[in-house]
């Protein structure tokens, strides 16, 4: 049975593949711009450094497909299965390029997409748990309400980028640009016993953590300059080295945390909740 792989909008035939099934096929280096490939079983396909800029995956399943170096941009993705795909690379120049594609509510677990280049997509909603997301640049994605326990963002480009309620337990974002980031109400605490998210050495500075479940969190050496974290809840949390100047923590609750060494100058810890505040601390208001 031969399969046809055509233009969503001109309906011209890209590809003929003699086969009944486009599962684990060989797409490398492949010219599919535009293809329209919604809803295709497409689990296991050797997609390495095929260009399919512009196509319509929407729904496809694409568990286990192998897209290293392949062009992603301005795909909709929307819905779709990426469960274990390997979209990453040790290096930027050989990862995939997803710059303003659409992967709202798309399951994207235990992806490799180490290096990948996101920049202006939308992943709202989307299923991020397990993945490996070391080093990717995710500058101004909106990442709305995004499941991402367990999750690597290791030095991970997230500045400006919208985290609002997203869930980030069990995650490391250690060294990760978090610049202006909007993280309202998202959860970056545990649910198992004695877990704890890691964003040591993050930068927050002008971050939006209003309302934000950060128990047990560890985050030292973190830059929280000038962040809003009114309203959020830093109990217990290990924050040795942080620097909270001119930080805004009215109703932030530090019950249990050590502040001996975090920097807090011009901070309003005069309306923080349970802060421990050593009587040697000036400038704080």
């Amino acid at each position: 049975i031969m399969q046809e792989i055509r233009n969503k909008e001109t309906g011209e035939v890209l590809l003929h593949i003699d086969s009944d099934s486009l599962a684990g096929t060989d797409l490398r280096e492949r010219y599919l711009v535009g293809a329209n490939l919604s809803g295709m079983d497409l689990s296991g396909c050797r997609m390495h450094y095929a260009n399919l800029d512009g196509a319509d995956l929407a729904g496809a399943n694409l568990q286990g497909a192998l897209l290293i170096g392949a062009q992603l941009n301005g795909v909709n993705l929307r819905g779709a299965n990426l469960t274990g795909a390997k979209f990453g690379a040790e290096s930027r120049s050989n990862a995939a390029s997803v710059r303003n594609s659409d992967l709202a509510g798309a399951v994207l677990s235990r992806a490799d997409c180490r290096q990948v280049e996101f920049r202006g997509s939308n992943l709202a909603g989307a299923d991020l748990s397990h993945a490996d997301l070391r080093s990717a640049d995710l500058h101004s994605c909106d990442m709305t309400g995004i499941v991402a326990r367990n999750s690597l963002f290791i030095k991970a480009n997230l500045r400006e980028a919208i985290l609002k309620d997203a869930n980030l337990q069990d995650s490391h974002l250690n060294d990760a640009n978090l610049i202006r980031a909007d993280l309202s109400n998202a959860s970056l605490e545990s649910d198992v016993p004695g877990g704890f998210t890691v964003i040591n050495l993050a930068n927050l500075e002008d971050a939006n953590l209003r309302g934000a479940r950060m128990r047990s969190i560890s985050a030292e050496d973190a830059n929280f300059k000038r962040a809003d974290l009114r309203g959020a809840d830093l109990s217990r949390a290990v924050i040795g080295g942080a620097i909270l100047r001119s930080a805004n923590v009215s109703g932030t609750n530090f019950q249990g945390v050590e502040l001996a060494t975090v920097t807090m100058d011009f901070a309003n810890f005069s309306e923080a909740l349970n802060a421990e505040i050593p009587v040697y601390k000036e400038n704080l208001r």
